[in-house]
């Protein structure tokens, strides 16, 4: 289980034309959103996806920097990124599942053909949402055990608003016994 203030797993991935992503060094004032998305075969990642890439500026403009993740490969992911007509948002590929594991993810086994009729991998993660500082600690995160009801972009970029202003601390953070 991953803790706001303490040190995030370390993620280094290949992107679709932004080079290797690598957490520990991304250069950001205030730190990344990662966004984890099921992957190609999902069209509800599509439409969340979209709305991502419509936030990149407004994240930028924060000093935050972003990223979509899937376990998809190299192919899958471009024709995700053509989908949702991406030109701003990274989008990193290849996520061993190991390492969603880590990031505390859902791992979920194939159902066959989705609604649009792409097959699901054999396994894939499900979605999390994450902002990491710049010294990778945990900001903030959320994971679903379904691709249903996800945080909106556009709400985190009001959070970050108010913790900019407020100098708000991560929360969530203690790990003592209760």
């Amino acid at each position: 289980m991953l803790f706001p203030r303490q040190k995030t797993p370390d993620l280094t991935l290949p992107t679709l034309d932004h080079g290797k992503f690598d957490l520990s060094s991304d250069a950001s004032e205030r730190g990344t959103v990662i966004c984890f998305y099921r992957g190609l075969h999902c069209p509800i990642c599509a439409t969340y996806l979209t709305e991502f890439q419509n936030r990149v500026a407004d994240f930028a403009k924060r000093g935050v920097a972003t990223i979509a993740i899937s376990s998809d490969g190299e192919e899958r992911a471009r024709a995700m990124a053509d989908k949702i007509g991406s030109d701003t948002l990274r989008i990193a590929y290849d996520l061993p599942l190991a390492k969603a594991r880590e990031w505390g993810l859902y791992i979920s086994t194939s159902r066959g053909k989705t609604s649009i009729g792409i097959e699901e991998p054999e396994l894939f993660a499900e979605p999390g949402l994450f902002m990491v500082n710049p010294e990778q600690s945990l900001y903030y995160g959320s994971v679903q055990t379904m691709p249903f009801v996800r945080p909106h972009f556009m709400e985190l970029v009001h959070a970050i608003d108010f913790a900019i202003k407020n100098d708000y601390p991560a929360r969530g953070e203690y790990t003592g016994a209760v």
